[in-house]
């Protein structure tokens, strides 16, 4: 039987979708050689997102010609998301570094990413200098401004593609939807150390950027949903009784104004609409109390499947003593009760 070979140290994953062409054949021999300068064994895997005729024209000339990497080709468009975890899920190797499938970043730069990881457990990659005019200064300042804002990270460039991480984070991370934008935001979240790494912009990828004003409220959108993972997930209550409890409090306040105003003044409520307002507010406000108190529920009996934290590592006491190295000062150690720390026996410490 033939031996089975060593999984790869790094997976590239590429995914291919359908927001800008280029040339397959030029950026898989420049992303090839700059991952092989890293000195580490690796595999690459690009994923088709949907039917996507000249990227897999050019992979598959390329695999004629004796280059080794897998193809996954989707069915359809399922987002950039599902392409990962697609993937992800035929990856072997311990560190997954993640490239753009358009010329973004300074293909050089890529060991520099890959050798973050010593300090970190996923390094993101940011464009600097970044080239664009006066309107994307504007409006990556505003994007970036309000993630921050909302999550308490520290981000500059989420629009990179270029990333590297332990696969931990990955075998951790739910991806969906389009979440895999803010990929660096839910790993911080689960607590692994994410740190930024400036890499230089590619002299291709200087052109203007003009978005649909649909794309900006899916990304408002999506920046909402993590933000609730992120402080509510498994507190829904505090989301929604906040929530319920604001409204409520309003149409019961506007309530008693009403009442006050006919008892003490006499005036008709018949012919008011603020008393049907009042009476919408405290409705609206005891079912959005309600919706939090059903997640609690939903919450609580599901609690002993959920894991909000991460254990880094555990340090344990010593299973055994020699006997050849029992003494006094071991008895006196086992009487305290405190591990004893010898340089032959050290503690145990299992990641």
């Amino acid at each position: 039987m033939k031996p089975q070979a060593a999984p790869p140290s790094l997976s590239v994953i590429v995914p291919v979708g359908a927001r800008r062409a280029a040339d397959m054949g030029a950026l898989y021999r420049e992303y090839r050689s700059n991952v092989a300068a890293t000195g580490a064994t690796y595999e690459f895997i690009f994923v088709l997102d949907g039917p996507r005729p000249e990227a897999r024209r050019a992979l598959e000339t390329l695999l004629r010609e004796g280059e080794e990497f897998t193809i996954v080709n989707l069915t359809r468009n399922f987002g950039e998301a599902a392409a990962l975890t697609a993937a992800f899920e035929r990856a072997s190797g311990g560190t997954i570094v993640t490239l753009p499938a358009y010329p973004q970043i300074d293909p050089a730069d890529i060991r520099k990413l890959v050798a973050g990881l010593s300090t970190a457990d996923m390094t993101v990659g940011y464009r600097s200098p970044r080239h664009g005019n006066a309107l994307d200064r504007i409006r990556r300042s505003a994007f970036h401004g309000l993630v921050n804002w909302v999550t308490g990270a520290r981000l500059r460039d989420l629009g990179c593609g270029a990333r590297a991480m332990r696969r931990q984070v990955l075998e951790e991370i739910d991806l969906y939807g389009d979440q895999h934008r803010f990929l660096p935001i839910l790993a911080m979240r689960l607590g692994f150390r994410v740190s930024e790494m400036p890499m230089r912009q590619s002299t291709q990828d200087r052109h203007a950027r003009i978005y649909r004003p649909r794309e900006y409220m899916h990304h408002l959108l999506d920046l909402f949903s993590i933000f609730f993972l992120m402080r509510f997930t498994k507190k829904p209550l505090r989301f929604f009784g906040m929530l319920g409890a604001a409204t409520f409090g309003v149409g019961a306040v506007l309530i008693a104004y009403l009442g006050m105003d006919r008892l003490l003044f006499s005036e008709a409520l018949a012919d008011r609409p603020a008393l049907l307002l009042a009476a919408l507010l405290l409705v609206l406000g005891m079912q959005i109390f309600a919706l939090g108190l059903l997640g609690e529920l939903i919450i609580f009996t599901h609690a002993r499947g959920l894991k909000d934290y991460r254990v880094e590592e555990i340090i344990q006491y010593p299973d055994a003593v020699a006997a050849s190295d029992s003494g006094s000062d071991s008895a006196l150690g086992e009487a305290a009760g405190s591990p004893e720390i010898r340089a032959s026996a050290p503690p145990a410490i299992t990641a």
